[in-house]
């Protein structure tokens, strides 16, 4: 997938405005997954992406621990979004990735994070988030 077709999907199915604020979304999304993928699936993940898409995922040592409350709040603060925009970003960033790169790497970075992460590979907007 080219970086112009990664970037107007992310900006239809996100409803977003612009293609600067679907760019906005990716790079808050991808950034933050890279910050909680372990080892190197970031960098390999990355090798799939157009350029300007996986230097989003290169800037980080990953490993982190974090819920996906914390995930989809990393992704609000960055954008910056609200949360449920955030979220919803954050899904449709996370179904083009799915359809950008092999199915096994894209399985491959889905198993290695919690269970608790499903939400994050749901389509829509719907909150899974708990709330304190």
């Amino acid at each position: 997938m080219q970086y112009e077709e990664f970037v107007g999907e992310v900006q239809h199915r996100a409803r977003l405005g612009s293609q600067g604020d679907a760019v906005q979304a990716i790079r808050a999304t991808l950034q933050t997954l890279a910050e909680r993928l372990p080892g190197d699936e970031a960098k390999h993940l990355a090798a799939q992406l157009p350029p300007a898409i996986g230097s989003y995922l290169q800037d980080s040592n990953g490993s982190e621990r974090f819920t996906l409350n914390h995930f989809f709040e990393r992704v609000a603060q960055r954008e910056p979004a609200d949360l449920a925009d955030a979220v919803h970003h954050a899904r449709a960033v996370i179904s083009v990735l799915n359809e950008a790169v092999s199915t096994g790497q894209f399985e491959q970075v889905r198993n290695t994070l919690p269970d608790e992460f499903e939400p994050l590979f749901e389509s829509g907007s719907e909150g899974h988030l708990d709330r304190p």
